[in-house]
């Protein structure tokens, strides 16, 4: 009888015992599988080509999305207050960081959270639009890359006008809600009094009122539209871009992708290379490096791209002073 007794005991012993192993391997498979969540928000349109050229960025430094990291994709469809709300949506859910492209974007990311770890892209002067204290001390839960956009206004304008020397008035939409939308449009409007062009700015305070906008263009009021450093503006341009192509107009625009979307001709830097940049300092602020020690990386490396089969289906003839400068020409 005590014989058996000491059999159930040990049977019972080892039962738990195995019950707390299967645990602690249960726990320690589901630890294993965790990996960094990072935010990433955005207006959408071309930008996405910035959350493709950051996955390809982390995959280089051993952070392949979805095996090591997960991206977890707010699109804010052109609305700054979507933007608000899915920062701090992102912050409730505890990511590990957030990623936010544009600078417009970036600032409603900042104005929406409190303590979580931000890698911005931005065309703006991050120092000037109140992102960081300073390029080489950022001071704060921000750092990211910069990348010159709205700097190049005046000289995509120049571009613009050696495309087409007849160039007299431009159309362009901006939100005034956007600090560096602002910028940029005085920009425009002070080149083209040095240059002899028109620049009509009209403002754009919604995607809804952008596409209103839109569906006003015409081919016998302007020679051409005109692409500002504005991310609304810009997540959009697919819809402006087939509006232009529509009536004959020109476009000229900043993504040297945009075009392949259409543009007549693009003076800028990629958004995709942009994206593989900032994997960089996602992999830094992961590994443990506070982003108050990661200085603002700059992006200067420019591209002229000219799309041949939009001139010539605008009737064009594109100079030959641009084609010998183009670093891609799309036939």
């Amino acid at each position: 009888m005590r014989r058996m007794r000491n059999g159930a005991v040990l049977s019972l012993v080892l039962s738990t015992a195995l019950g707390f192993l299967a645990a602690s391997l249960a726990a320690g498979a589901g630890q294993a599988e965790k990996v960094p969540r990072l935010g990433v928000v955005l207006h959408g349109g071309p930008y996405y080509a910035t959350i493709e050229g950051l996955r390809e960025g982390l995959k280089a430094v051993g952070l392949e999305d979805g095996k090591h990291v997960a991206l977890v994709i707010r699109e804010a469809k052109g609305d700054l207050k979507a933007a608000e709300a899915a920062a701090q949506a992102l912050e409730q859910e505890r990511v590990d960081l957030i990623v936010s492209i544009t600078t417009s974007v970036s600032l409603a990311v900042k104005r929406a959270t409190q303590q979580v770890p931000i890698v911005f892209v931005a065309g703006t002067d991050p120092v000037a639009a109140g992102l960081v204290r300073s390029i080489a001390k950022p001071g704060g839960r921000l750092t990211g890359v910069h990348f010159l956009s709205t700097d190049l206004t005046a000289k995509r304008l120049e571009i613009l006008k050696e495309l087409l020397p007849r160039l007299r008035r431009v159309i362009t939409f901006y939100n005034p809600i956007s600090p560096g939308a602002r910028v940029a449009a005085q920009s425009a409007e002070e080149a083209g009094l040095k240059l002899g062009v028109a620049v009509v700015a009209r403002q754009v305070p919604s995607v809804e009122a952008l596409q209103a906008t839109v569906r006003t263009l015409r081919a016998d009021q302007w020679d051409a539209y005109f692409f500002l450093s504005d991310s609304m503006v810009v997540s959009q341009a697919q819809t402006i871009l087939d509006a232009a192509n529509a009536i004959r107009l020109p476009a000229m625009a900043q993504d040297p992708e945009l075009a392949l979307k259409g543009a007549l001709a693009c003076y800028g830097i990629s958004y995709r290379d942009v994206g593989r940049e900032a994997a960089q300092y996602v992999q830094r602020i992961l590994a443990g490096t506070s982003p108050q020690n990661l200085p603002v990386q700059i992006v200067d490396r420019l591209g002229l791209v000219v799309n041949l089969k939009a001139s010539k289906a605008l009737g064009l003839t594109i100079p030959q002073s641009i084609l010998v400068r183009a670093d891609e020409v799309i036939q």
